[in-house]
């Protein structure tokens, strides 16, 4: 995945990106509102020699000062310190503990050692600090004192001078109460928990991103297919309610079927199909809502257009019209009436053969000859016939039916058909040897300036709008239809 196709996929997720920064801030504040405050005192020591005031011997003693500091701050948090000051101050605590609270620093090329005392109390932490540093420098001129070279009894009661060691420490800076805590940061915990949340939401979507198989783009979809998609559906919320629009209109979704019309009839130039199925992967893709508009959209634009609804297991085409359900396909396929008789009328234009009855043996029905010589004669009678079929994954209907047909449209729904769904969907239509003419990239989610906004300049007022739909009222039952209804109600 490019930068490109990070940003774009940070702009989709936003919510993850939103969610992770509340919980990094959460944290943070949790974090100082949880935390006890902890104080630092410090204070400063100046490492001397002592010799003579000869330049030469003071630099010598500087050389040597500085080569040593670095041993002498190690020393800070031994026990030879710790120890006598957790005695002095009563300390609740182990020289062990008291030693993780002090931290001491020698800057290079320098004689200074810089001890810092961390505590919850302030006016403690300067105490502990100052006697640290009292006790620290005792064991440094404790340790570099040489030893007296005489151990005889014979020269004991002499006069020999006690030595002294070469080096001193003053304290240049006492300790004093620190005012305000160095921990909890507030500002370094809202920028941690600020950039923690950031990382956690980027690396959240890269993964989702990375396991997520579905399309996001029609683009991705044609690479991955190989098939042209002819058409790209918009998301919109009000579908459900209204399923039907007027190619009439301006809204995105009517001028997407108009485009997926138009797209459908220049395909198939020198071999246009006269019957089409309409078809998905999975339940829940918008392949019902794409028939009926599709159906729509060619019946307005004056061709002589036939809706069947052979989805049998799950038929919504006459419910979506209003229409009389119970006689239709399969009451022709048994025999109980012809197409004539169970043909309904919408505004329009359009003849749509509802399912009739559900049957129990749905795949056997729509394989038959009987189906096929059904399908010839509605493609005789009318210029193009779109079927509306069951989903190929779920059941086996479709793959009979579809190879009675002339070609077949692929509906994909954006960010939910998964690639492998494609996949196994094309390869069932390629095995029975099914004319493939595209892919609708169906629930697409297009901003107010995608690739359909640039159309307002042309003086559509109001685009992008969802317009009332026409209502479709179907025309009265005929004495035949109705009949025929009885007959597969019985």
């Amino acid at each position: 995945m490019d930068l490109h196709g990070f940003l774009k996929a940070l702009s989709r997720r936003w919510s993850t990106m939103v969610v992770c920064l509340v919980l990094g801030i959460g944290a943070a504040l949790a974090a100082t509102g949880l935390s006890a405050p902890v104080y630092e005192a410090r204070t400063q020591l100046f490492v001397a020699t002592r010799g003579s005031e000869d330049t030469a011997q003071l630099n010598q003693g500087q050389s040597f000062s500085q080569a040593r500091v670095q041993s002498y701050a190690a020393i800070v948090t031994t026990r030879q310190v710790t120890v006598p000051v957790v005695k002095e101050l009563r300390l609740h605590t182990t020289p062990e503990e008291l030693a993780r609270r002090i931290t001491a620093v020698a800057p290079i090329n320098t004689v200074l050692i810089d001890i810092k005392v961390k505590d919850a109390v302030p006016g403690r932490a300067a105490r502990i600090a100052n006697a640290v540093a009292e006790r620290f420098s005792a064991v440094v001129e404790e340790l570099e004192t040489p030893k007296h070279p005489i151990s005889s009894k014979r020269f004991r009661r002499s006069r020999v001078e006690d030595p002294v060691s070469p080096v001193s420490l003053g304290v240049t800076q006492e300790a004093v109460a620190p005012t305000r805590p160095v921990s909890p940061n507030p500002l370094l915990n809202l920028t941690a928990g600020v950039l923690g949340g950031l990382l956690l939401g980027a690396g959240l979507v890269a993964l989702r991103e990375t396991l997520d198989t579905t399309f996001k783009a029609s683009e991705a979809l044609g690479e991955f297919t190989d098939l042209p998609c002819l058409g790209t559906i918009p998301y919109d919320k009000n579908a459900p309610k209204q399923p039907l629009v007027s190619t009439d209109g301006h809204s995105k979704r009517a001028e997407a079927f108009r485009r997926l019309r138009t797209n459908l009839q220049f395909s198939q130039v020198d071999d246009p199909p006269r019957i089409i199925a309409v078809t998905s992967s999975v339940p829940g893709e918008g392949k019902t809502n794409t028939s009926v508009n599709l159906a729509l959209s060619l019946a307005e634009a004056g061709v002589s257009t036939c809706l069947v609804d052979a989805d049998l297991r799950r038929p919504s085409v006459a419910s979506t019209f209003g229409l009389v359900q119970d006689a239709g396909l399969t009451t022709v396929l048994i025999g109980q009436a012809g197409i004539g008789d169970v043909m309904q009328q919408v505004a329009g234009g359009l003849s749509v053969l509802a399912s009739g009855a559900v049957p129990p043996n749905p795949t056997e029905l729509l394989a038959s000859a009987r189906m096929d010589e059904v399908l010839r004669e509605l493609a005789s009678t009318y210029e193009v016939v779109i079927v509306d079929t069951a989903p190929l994954l779920p059941v086996a209907d479709t793959v009979g039916l579809a190879s009675l047909t002339q070609g077949a449209l692929l509906v994909v729904r954006a960010a939910k058909t998964s690639r492998d769904q494609v996949r196994t969907a094309a390869e069932s239509l390629d095995r029975v040897g099914v004319r493939v003419l595209g892919s609708v990239f169906s629930m697409a989610p297009l901003s107010k300036g995608g690739r359909y906004g640039r159309y307002g300049a042309y003086g559509y007022g109001g685009y992008g709008e969802l317009p009332a739909p026409r209502t479709a009222a179907p025309l009265k039952e005929t004495a035949a239809s109705a009949g025929a209804r009885v007959t597969g109600e019985r």
